[in-house]
């Protein structure tokens, strides 16, 4: 130990540091220090932490402490990128009135069934602020209006691709189609190593409970981060070769990845899946009336199985939806309407008994203490229709958005590699 303590001090000998320090300056706690200064715009500790505090938030608060230290670093990048975005944008004298932010933050708001200032509060409670999600939302408009008005112009799409597609499609009816999420990562030779790993990262989140669409919001590098990453419905044949072989391996809300690309790395989620061109019994439309039970904190659970084993009976029993309103007043329940829902946008295993109900049936109840106890009533089934395909439009304009999504993504390359960025 003493050999230790004369090695310290010959180090500290060696440093050259008087006995007597005077700090010039202070070094004040609420100084807002840049971490990276981007063309001469500052992003601050502060404005990462926010950002951060909203994917937290979008998952529910479940961050691993270890996956907060790399979020925080795609965090970072993410809004350099925001900053490179938002400047290329002024260049081209585009810019966002606060009106327009403020139109868009009130629609999440509503989203969110709260007023703008509620969400605010809410926000600012979970450590984030409406200005780092107006931030977001002006990067967002600036990109989004940058590419309409200097890359969409300069893509074509002729009217024989179109047709040459249509011609597949009808040449390949009742090959599989997907509906396909995805996030993907840019990365070089000299990256991938990191970049795979940072995916599996992500990959490992959602497994854990994380949201998809708040990960791909944040970090995907395609147009389609705005929208959670839907690429809507594709054909294999559509995507990459490494992708449509992974999604042809894959259960409907698997996750797979990272899956290497030209360019970089995809995650993909299969939401679902059909026939092309052929009539699937999932699309037929519902009219339903639900049934809903909810118990208080002082409810037991000998009461509540009891309370949901009469409304079994009672549904099984009351002969179709004209009795549904005398029955939930009884067990005083609530009553509501679901019109036009297809079965395809209910939860798995309500699809598999709804595709097996005749109009008038019930389904066994479903739910839990916390979320309650429900029943649905069928009283209308529509069967779904042959199915027609993408129209024309819709196939062009997929096509389209896919080439404008190739350029954006070198256009953000190249501001990158312009740009002078400084880490403080």
């Amino acid at each position: 130990m003493a050999q230790d303590a004369d090695q310290a001090t010959n180090s500290a000998a060696n440093l050259n540091i008087p006995a007597n320090v005077q700090l010039l300056g202070k070094v004040d706690p609420h100084l807002r220090k840049a971490t990276a200064i981007v063309n001469g715009a500052i992003i601050t500790g502060t404005d990462v932490d926010q950002r951060l505090a909203l994917i937290i938030l979008a998952n529910g608060g479940q961050v691993p402490d270890a996956e907060r230290d790399r979020l925080r670093l795609q965090v970072l990048r993410n809004l350099i990128d925001e900053r490179l975005q938002i400047q290329e944008a002024k260049t081209h004298d585009i810019t966002i009135e606060r009106s327009e932010i403020d139109r868009s933050y009130n629609q999440v708001a509503q989203r969110f069934k709260q007023t703008p200032e509620g969400l605010g509060a809410y926000l600012r409670n979970a450590g984030s602020s409406d200005r780092s999600i107006k931030g977001q939302i002006e990067g967002e408009l600036a990109w989004s209006r940058l590419l309409r008005r200097q890359v969409e112009p300069f893509v074509n799409v002729s009217g024989g691709e179109v047709q040459s597609v249509l011609d597949r499609l009808q040449a390949t009816k009742g090959a599989k189609e997907y509906r396909v999420s995805e996030l993907y990562l840019s990365a070089t030779p000299e990256t991938a190593a990191a970049v795979s790993d940072n995916a599996r990262k992500i990959i490992e989140a959602v497994r854990g409970g994380g949201s998809f669409q708040a990960y791909a919001r944040q970090f995907s590098e395609a147009s389609t981060a705005s929208v959670g990453g839907d690429l809507g419905w594709v054909r294999a044949g559509q995507l990459p070769e490494a992708l449509a072989q992974s999604l042809e391996t894959m259960q409907n809300g698997q996750i797979a990845g990272p899956i290497a690309i030209p360019g970089g790395f995809s995650i993909l989620v299969l939401q679902d899946s059909r026939q092309v061109l052929t009539t699937d019994p999932r699309d037929a439309v519902l009219n339903l009336r639900q049934i809903s039970l909810k118990f208080d904190a002082k409810t037991s659970e000998a009461e509540a199985t009891a309370r949901a084993s009469a409304l079994a009976k009672a549904t099984q029993a009351m002969g179709g939806c004209g009795k549904a309103q005398e029955v939930a007043t009884q067990l005083g329940a609530e009553l509501v309407d679901n019109d036009q829902v297809k079965i395809r946008d209910l939860p798995a295993p309500l699809q598999e008994t709804l595709l097996k109900m005749s109009v008038g049936e019930s389904t066994p109840p479903f739910g839990s203490m916390t979320e309650g106890v429900r029943v649905l009533v069928m009283c209308g089934r529509d069967e779904a229709q042959t199915a027609n395909g993408p129209s024309f439009d819709q196939i062009m304009s997929q096509m389209e958005e896919d080439r404008v999504n190739q350029r954006a993504q070198r256009y953000l390359r190249d501001l990158r590699r312009d740009a002078i960025v400084e880490y403080r």
